[in-house]
């Protein structure tokens, strides 16, 4: 049966996507199960979206009875889960005005805007710059592929919007040199996924900081990855202290409902985006900031953030044991449940060998296996993973 509808797919969905030979059909807790009912243990989670895992009952209901009172309604009306949910996301990370999306790109895009329109107030130009990372991914929208710091992403696509430079992460020089009076955001995500898993230096993040409130530039932080708390605070910038002007979230945001934000400080709210600027037909609907909501009391009531702190370190310590153990692997990178192994090859052979032993597991660039399992997995979950993959780096 999988066959025929692998089959299928490749006749009709169009081809932007190398997709593995599976075709999954429900979760359980930390599982998948494919078609054939073969046990997978996931240590993506929908790339970083399922934080709490498979069949959560309580996250289930809560949108069942939200799909039985209404789904959507459009922004020109107001409804209580985007109200519930923003005041929510508002506790966790201390900014002052949220705006829903439909994914992490949009929220990107959005906050492009935002920064731009803030910059625009101050002097009514049009020719501002942001300056971007190198190695950055922030989505595959023209805007946010314009602050992407991959060439072969953006090449084919090309002109990008404009007046966007690219420094180096932690590298503060790098940064400085490109600064001048039309600067008007710095963006970088405060750990870089797609790029490689590096963490944003706590000295390079301060550095940047003071940077902006000397010259009132826009902090604008990508937490659509390493936020909700992956790394074991719910937003990574939250370990280092340095709170931006901007931030955007999506991913484990709805813990499978498509759902992103933006959201920023009252100063910037108040001297950025106004009525008309900016909007968006499905964001902020019911049924999705239902899910944000109930995702947000599910952290709260079931001590996500601690659980991740436990579980990251003892990850950390058994991918350091491997990497000790097998010369193939340079280094280990990452902090709390977005780690990655860096070997000095091709790391797709290894993650098809994981698969067929039933371990689901991604890459991040050609040469670095990434982990970004379920929140909610527990020490015996790593070591079967661990056990599964030495078993492939064996063979």
């Amino acid at each position: 049966m999988m066959e025929e509808y692998i089959a299928q797919a490749e006749q009709d969905l169009l081809h932007t996507y190398n997709r593995y030979p599976v075709v999954f059909d429900r979760g359980e807790g930390v599982h998948l199960y494919d078609l054939d009912g073969k046990e997978y243990l996931d240590f993506v989670a929908g790339i970083a979206v399922f934080a709490l895992g498979y069949g959560n009952e309580e996250y289930n209901n809560a949108l069942k009875e939200q799909i039985d009172k209404i789904i959507h309604t459009s922004n020109y009306y107001y409804n209580v889960p985007a109200v519930e949910a923003a005041k929510r996301l508002k506790q966790v990370s201390g900014l002052d005005r949220v705006f829903f999306t439909n994914s992490g790109a949009e929220a990107v895009e959005g906050a492009i805007k935002a920064a731009r329109k803030y910059a625009y107030l101050k002097d009514g130009n049009t020719d501002h710059e942001i300056i971007a990372m190198e190695h950055s991914f922030h989505g595959r929208t023209m805007g946010a592929l314009s602050v992407t710091g991959n060439k072969k992403y953006r090449e084919a696509f090309e002109p990008m919007i404009g007046n966007v430079k690219f420094a180096r992460l932690n590298d503060f020089d790098s940064v400085k040199q490109l600064v001048n009076d039309k600067t008007c955001a710095i963006i970088m995500e405060t750990v870089q996924g797609e790029g490689g898993i590096f963490p944003a230096e706590e000295g390079f993040l301060k550095a940047v900081r003071k940077l902006c409130d000397e010259k009132d530039i826009l902090l604008i932080l990508d937490e659509i990855q390493c936020g909700m708390g992956r790394t074991g605070t719910m937003f990574a910038w939250q370990r280092y202290g340095v709170k931006p002007d901007i931030m955007t979230v999506a991913k484990a945001l709805g813990c499978g409902v498509p759902i992103g934000a933006f959201l920023m400080t009252e100063r910037v709210g108040q001297n950025s985006l106004e009525a008309g600027d900016h909007g968006t037909t499905y964001g902020g609907n019911p049924l999705a900031c239902k899910a944000a909501w109930t995702v947000l009391d599910l952290y709260e009531s079931r001590h996500i953030l601690e659980h991740v702190k436990k579980m990251g370190d003892y990850l950390t310590d058994g991918l350091e044991e491997l990497v000790s153990k097998y010369s193939f692997i340079t280094e280990r990178r990452g902090l709390g449940l977005l780690q990655g192994l860096v070997f000095d090859r091709p790391v797709n052979e290894i993650i098809a060998k994981a698969l067929k032993e039933g371990l689901v597991l991604i890459n991040a660039g050609t040469n670095i296996i990434r982990f970004v399992p379920p929140l909610v997995i527990e020490e015996k979950h790593i070591d079967d993973m661990i056990g599964i993959l030495e078993k492939c780096l064996k063979e």
